[in-house]
């Protein structure tokens, strides 16, 4: 089976200890991917709204342990924030996402954990 390069970007933190084991986990795996900073560049609106539309809660894209996140209130403000306007925050600072953001033809997820993405590597193949 043939894979796209496209097909998966993967969001990342160099200094991240979750962003690097999923860097090593879909190595591991043979799974292609795109690496993209995500400070420098923060997932778009649409990759975001992918995210929502699999199923992820608007609040689990949140990193809720930065430091940004706590010193900008977003904690107390997320409540009182449309989707669009959280997404629309999420999008414009890469510090406030969870890291690592996967988003592909098939998956978007904020945070790594193996075992979930155990479950989703089938699918993602699936579409290659």
């Amino acid at each position: 089976m043939q894979w796209s390069c496209n097909m998966l970007r993967l969001y990342t933190l160099a200094t991240c200890d979750s962003c690097r084991k999923a860097v090593a986990f879909l190595r591991a795996h043979g799974v292609p991917f795109t690496e993209v900073a995500i400070r420098e560049t923060p997932p778009s609106v649409a990759e975001l709204r992918r995210a929502l539309a699999v199923g992820t809660p608007l609040r689990k894209l949140f990193n809720t342990s930065g430091r940004e996140y706590r010193a900008l209130g977003v904690g107390d403000k997320l409540a009182t924030l449309t989707d669009d306007e959280a997404i629309a925050l999420l999008a414009s600072n890469g510090n406030l996402v969870k890291r690592p953001f996967a988003v592909g033809t098939a998956v978007a997820c904020a945070g790594f954990n193996e075992a979930a993405w155990t479950a989703w590597l089938p699918s993602v193949a699936r579409r290659g």
